[in-house]
């Protein structure tokens, strides 16, 4: 039962930093929507992996849902896979200048590349809430 609490612990800051996305979408500041809505995946699918029993490490969408997946015994569902390949993509370059040629984070994102994270957190999310049945 203690994986139970810490999964939808996990779960509760997950919805709570997709909420912070979308608040950062509607004002504009793209990159930290992406990478909130990067952080809301990863947190929903650390919940997954306290679901089955196993504590959770690292900070890749993708390897954390191919972890999930393994663990249960089932192959990958591709489209939550594709959703956590496009997250991964925003977790260094959002935030920080050195990841990109010239300029900054926040001015490399724009509305249609958030969209896109919201869209990926959000269907990883509503897995997430189904598996844990909440």
């Amino acid at each position: 039962m203690l994986m139970r609490g810490e999964a939808l612990r996990w779960f509760s800051e997950a919805l709570w930093d997709f909420e912070t996305a979308e608040i950062l979408y509607r004002e504009g500041r793209f990159n930290a929507a992406a990478f909130y809505s990067h952080q809301a995946a990863e947190k929903a699918c650390k919940a997954l992996l306290y679901h089955v029993n196993e504590a959770s490490w690292g900070h890749s969408v993708r390897e954390l849902l191919v972890r999930y997946f393994n663990r249960r015994g089932e192959s990958p569902q591709q489209d939550l896979v594709s959703c956590a390949r496009e997250l991964d993509r925003h977790y260094i370059p959002s935030r920080y200048p050195n990841a990109h040629p010239s300029g900054t984070p926040h001015e490399a994102y724009d509305e249609e590349v958030s969209k896109r994270a919201l869209s990926a957190a959000e269907k990883v999310l509503r897995f997430a809430r189904e598996v844990l049945g909440v």
